[in-house]
């Protein structure tokens, strides 16, 4: 008698767990959000660089490295700051520009299923030998315009595009302090 109700309490036990497992996957498959955190996109970012951007026709490249990435709670808008160095054709040795700074909302591309910078803005860049010339601030404006067009901070993963296929993914934003990404029937 013992046995059985060990037993019978063990396959009980079973399907509750498996039915709240089923529960939190159908849950999750009716919100019409999905939600990023600072870490996440961080964590991509890191992936993603040092990158080198050709820029004038190969006479001079842009190095960007060590991407920091903030989503402050009270504003609609991240901040991305990168360090940042030219190679010219002149002269091998990368060149410091200095710490980039820019603040930029963020939108949903369905080509690349990733998160991109929407309407980025340089807020400051801290250069050791003082101000940037003309050509280093066309070079950094250049890129950031190119940058936010083709290169997303952030792509979904292959589970989630999965959990999403008959999904309408619509904007994403910044709200309190995570990126939302709303999602439709």
């Amino acid at each position: 008698m013992r046995t059985a109700v060990v037993v019978m309490s063990l396959a009980l036990a079973a399907i509750v767990i498996a039915g709240c497992s089923t529960l939190n996957t159908f849950g999750s498959m009716l919100s019409s959000q999905v939600t990023f955190t600072q870490p996440q996109l961080q964590r991509s970012l890191d992936r993603s660089f040092p990158r080198e951007f050709d820029k004038l026709a190969g006479l001079a490249s842009l190095r960007l490295e060590k991407p920091s990435l903030s989503i402050p709670y009270d504003s609609n808008r991240l901040r991305l700051s990168l360090n940042a160095s030219a190679v010219t054709a002149e002269r091998a040795e990368p060149r410091p520009l200095g710490r980039i700074l820019i603040t930029s909302g963020l939108r949903f591309d369905a080509q690349t299923l990733g998160l991109h910078l929407q309407d980025p803005v340089i807020e400051t860049i801290d250069s050791a030998g003082g101000s940037l010339n003309d050509a280093s601030r066309e070079l950094i404006n250049g890129w950031l315009a190119a940058f936010a067009i083709e290169e997303p901070i952030y792509r979904l993963d292959h589970e989630l595009v999965q959990r999403l296929v008959s999904r309408r993914i619509g904007a994403a934003r910044i709200d309190n302090g995570v990126v939302v990404l709303d999602v439709s029937q």
